[in-house]
């Protein structure tokens, strides 16, 4: 049984007249007539009472209708699901992202425009630190991430920078250079003591740390690490030390920290999109591509102190 035996038996069983179903299908009535016949034959029933002046469908055929109706439907919705598949708006996308991620306003906005725009997709998202993300992507776990940037990522992986935004120094309220409106020079922490992410984590930002404090001429005093940056802050609040983070968790209010822009050359981070090379997923060009144009439309706001 092909399908268009389907297509020629319901259109006959619509119209009840070969010559107008034949007229329908775009083909002759005899080798409609046939292929109704080697139908028939093949199921061993007969689909149609006919006679000289009336065809009529069958007790057979009347129950036989609304199921071959009902397999060309299907057929047509699976057709639909391929399509859609195609153009990424069905599926199971898994997205990783490093913990500072969503405290950026444009991410959180980029990823509610993705599921606006596709619906259907089942977003499931991981949080991990970046080097752990890169490292997720390349193991096949995540289709994606959204990182700080690594410098030595696998050659199977791409990066592409989504936005910049300043990094900030993050400082207990009555500390001294709370004063400075302006921003401060990362040379004018050199005496201070540090609270910040342990090397071990996998975040970019400690390396970078570390570069920016050489050109200023010292190495940072670091004498509490903590994995998470809302714990960074509250041993900012307490008192402890000092942090350097992006702007992006200085925009954030919280009793007896204050935040001033970094002036340093160079003391700027970013989000990277991640993702392996050789992806020829649909679904994660389609989120790439509109994470893409929203960030860039979005990171055009401004970083506040």
């Amino acid at each position: 049984m092909e399908l268009r035996h389907l297509r020629y038996f319901i259109a006959v069983a619509e119209e009840l007249h070969f010559g107008r179903a034949a007229l329908q299908l775009g083909i002759s009535q005899p080798p409609l007539s046939q292929q109704i016949q080697a139908l028939e034959e093949e199921l061993g029933v007969r689909l149609f009472e006919r006679t000289n002046r009336r065809v009529s469908l069958s007790a057979a055929g009347q129950l036989f209708l609304p199921e071959a109706r009902q397999v060309l439907l299907r057929l047509q919705q699976a057709v639909q699901v391929a399509q859609r598949a195609q153009r990424g708006e069905l599926g199971e996308l898994k997205v990783g992202f490093t913990s500072s991620a969503p405290f950026t306003p444009t991410i959180p906005r980029a990823i509610l425009a993705f599921r606006r725009a596709c619906p259907e997709v089942h977003l499931e998202l991981r949080e991990f630190s970046s080097r752990n993300v890169a490292q997720a992507v390349y193991d096949g776990q995540l289709h994606v991430g959204m990182l700080r940037p690594l410098g030595d990522l696998p050659d199977e992986l791409e990066a592409l920078e989504l936005f910049a935004e300043p990094l900030s120094v993050l400082l207990p309220a009555g500390h001294p250079l709370a004063q400075q409106q302006a921003g401060i020079q990362l040379a004018q922490l050199a005496a201070e003591s540090f609270v910040y992410f342990p090397r071990t984590y996998g975040t970019g930002l400690y390396d970078q740390l570390l570069r920016l404090a050489r050109a200023a001429g010292f190495t940072p005093h670091i004498v509490q690490e903590a994995s998470e940056a809302m714990t960074l802050i509250g041993l900012v609040a307490t008192g402890l030390g000092v942090t350097v983070l992006p702007s992006s968790f200085g925009r954030m209010h919280i009793d007896g920290v204050i935040s001033r822009t970094l002036l340093d050359p160079g003391a700027s981070t970013a989000i990277c999109l991640v993702r392996r090379r050789d992806e020829q997923s649909p679904l994660v060009q389609r989120f790439s591509a509109l994470l893409q144009q929203e960030t860039r439309r979005l990171s055009s706001a401004s970083y506040p102190d």
